[in-house]
């Protein structure tokens, strides 16, 4: 009987001890999606605020704006952002600029990180350092030379004038730069015994096999175009060559504006519209180029 009893405990207690490693291990697989789901709701709690906002009528926001589910939708709002003020004008510079910025950005930083991966040439060992120690300057240190650059061509106030000082980016060819450096030198060695030229493997070999990069580079370089304010406020002074962020910023601080929350919030949404879409779209290739940029296989 003792003995039974004995080995009832024993398995009773190999049973708990299972169960604890059991939910031990469930924690440990479990809490880094839990934890990154808290941090995920809070990131999206500003933007529903927002999406509520701009889907509930004026008159009620007027009394209360502390709203995270409309008692009354209407897409008023929506249909106000592009019959009233510049807004469509705002969305079309904003979108010149930053397509232009990031296309130029991603041509200049390919040719720059190829022939310092790649190429010989006098002075590459100072030129490199040089290029990448503009990654420690402030980009408000060089806004005087710049407007005053920029003012004796008559480039304020023009698309060119907004996109031209964020084209050439040290980060870009940083990044571009140890991309190639990581690609074997079998790869370009065999196209050159088939007579190919430097040019040649550029253009049909390195760029091809440096997608997930130039995605990841592109994708940065235009959200951090798209939500640019400093510059565009500096150069662009007429309203009509306002962006997206100057031209909410103008509505902001007028009174009549004051009254129209929902219609404010509505152009909020639309212009985080574009980057919400180019994310999804793009995300695998940008986690992919993150990770080859990081060393990831």
């Amino acid at each position: 009987m003792s003995a039974t009893t004995n080995d009832t405990r024993t398995e009773s207690t190999s049973d708990t001890a299972a169960n604890r490693a059991r939910r031990t291990r469930l924690f440990k697989k479990n809490a880094p999606s839990v934890i990154l789901f808290v941090i995920a709701l809070v990131w999206l709690i500003p933007l529903w605020w927002m999406f509520s906002l701009s889907l509930t009528p004026n008159e009620i926001l007027q009394r209360d704006s502390q709203i995270l589910i409309p008692p009354e939708v209407t897409f008023d709002n929506f249909v106000s952002v592009f019959q009233v003020g510049l807004s469509g004008r705002w969305f079309f510079n904003s979108m010149v600029v930053a397509t232009s910025t990031t296309l130029l950005t991603l041509l200049f930083s390919a040719m720059a990180g190829y022939a310092f991966a790649r190429l010989k040439f006098p002075g590459k060992r100072i030129l490199f350092p040089v290029v990448i120690a503009g990654l420690m300057v402030p980009q408000e240190t060089m806004f005087i030379p710049l407007f005053l650059i920029f003012d004796a061509f008559g480039l304020h106030n023009t698309h060119p004038g907004l996109f031209l000082p964020r084209v050439g980016v040290p980060l870009g060819v940083f990044i571009m730069t140890t991309f190639f450096a990581a690609i074997p030198r079998e790869v370009e060695e065999a196209a050159e015994i088939d007579g190919a030229s430097k040019w040649r493997i550029f253009r049909q070999i390195m760029l091809p096999m440096a997608t997930p990069a130039l995605t990841a580079l592109g994708i940065f370089t235009f959200v951090l175009t798209w939500n640019d304010y400093l510059w565009p406020l500096v150069s662009a002074t007429e309203r009509e060559m306002f962006t997206v962020t100057t031209g909410l910023a103008s509505l902001q601080g007028n009174f009549a504006q004051a009254t129209e929350l929902g219609a404010l919030m509505a152009r909020g949404v639309l212009a985080s519209l574009p980057l919400l879409i180019m994310f999804i779209i793009f995300q695998r290739q940008l986690i992919r180029g993150i990770s080859l940029g990081s060393g990831g296989k």
